[in-house]
């Protein structure tokens, strides 16, 4: 029973030892450490069920192993402290389209719900933007930085106020827009269109392509990472990327564990998609909305910015 208990625990030890050295190994650990959550729950079982069969070393070993991931886990589920910001409102969502086959009707319904000024699109194909204007979405946003392709390795921006294209990002495997959005009165906030692949299809390119999304400078204009970014906040290579000057909106608001990818119960549904602040900004709202579909939510934000 002892051998049993401990070939179970072995996952949570190995998980538990990652997420502690702050490295994602490969692509299957890094597929694993995506279900962190899961695995700290399970843990928690597991601990209870030896002390209960009176294995006392296992149990407690694996419940302290069990605690410590959950104490990781905590700070999502609750809402930060934000700073002082008394500037404009900027809404901000992002969705995947899962090779363009989002319902237009639903993401121009949401924006216009919403009222929100920055879209950010990923797996844009040339055939989904005349079904998005079809359904009014570029009536509402009518300013534009488009990178459609085929196979779903587009993506783009849209917004209610004028954009500047530029090149914050390094170059990937898939297309990944930035704009300079100019505010009504002048303010300025630069926002990057992010999608890595998934770590399963090429670990290495997953982990360059987060390596190249611009760190926040505190010297330009505010910046704001929107996407599906494959990754949770137990990848080590996503928490790198906030260390940069960064924020997490839905950890900053409480809802850092609501998952936003699969629809399904299978694979385990996760939090990979993100809108990630400048620290100079503000998050007073975040959300997340089903889009039929896609297999992916989007999530929403309305941030404030300085003044």
């Amino acid at each position: 029973m002892t051998v049993l208990l401990l070939l179970a625990a072995s996952p949570l030890a190995m998980l538990a030892g990652f997420r502690v050295l702050g490295v994602d190994g490969g692509r299957h650990t890094a597929s694993a450490l995506a279900l962190v959550p899961y695995a700290a729950l399970a843990g928690c079982v597991l601990g209870g069920l030896a002390l209960l069969l009176r294995r006392w070393w296992t149990g407690v070993v694996v419940s302290l192993l069990a605690i410590g991931l959950l104490v990781s886990l905590l700070p999502r589920a609750i809402p930060a402290e934000q700073p002082v910001a008394a500037g404009p409102t900027l809404r901000v969502l992002a969705v995947n389209l899962y090779y363009g086959q989002a319902d237009a009707g639903r993401l121009a319904e949401l924006v216009r719900t919403h009222r929100v000024d920055v879209l950010s699109l990923l797996e844009l194909t040339p055939e989904a933007v005349p079904h998005l204007a079809e359904a009014g979405l570029f009536a509402s946003l009518p300013h534009r930085v488009l990178r459609p392709r085929r196979s779903g390795a587009g993506s783009g921006l849209v917004s209610r106020y004028p954009l500047r294209e530029l090149g914050l990002a390094k170059p990937s495997l898939l297309a990944q827009p930035s704009a300079r959005v100019t505010l009504p009165g002048g303010s300025r906030v630069e926002v990057v269109a992010v999608h890595p692949v998934p770590p399963t299809y090429s670990y290495q390119d997953w982990q360059d392509a987060l390596a190249g999304l611009p760190a926040a400078d505190p010297a330009a204009a505010a910046r704001i990472l929107a996407g599906d970014f494959n990754a949770t906040l137990d990848h080590a290579a996503f928490r790198r990327l906030l260390g940069t000057g960064y924020r997490d909106a839905g950890e900053e608001t409480g809802s850092g564990l609501e998952p936003t990818w699969p629809e399904g119960l299978f694979p385990p549904p996760v939090t990979i998609d993100h809108v990630l602040a400048d620290q100079r900004l503000a998050v007073r709202d975040y959300r997340v909305f089903d889009v039929p579909g896609t297999d992916h939510d989007a999530v929403y934000t309305r941030l404030q910015l300085p003044a």
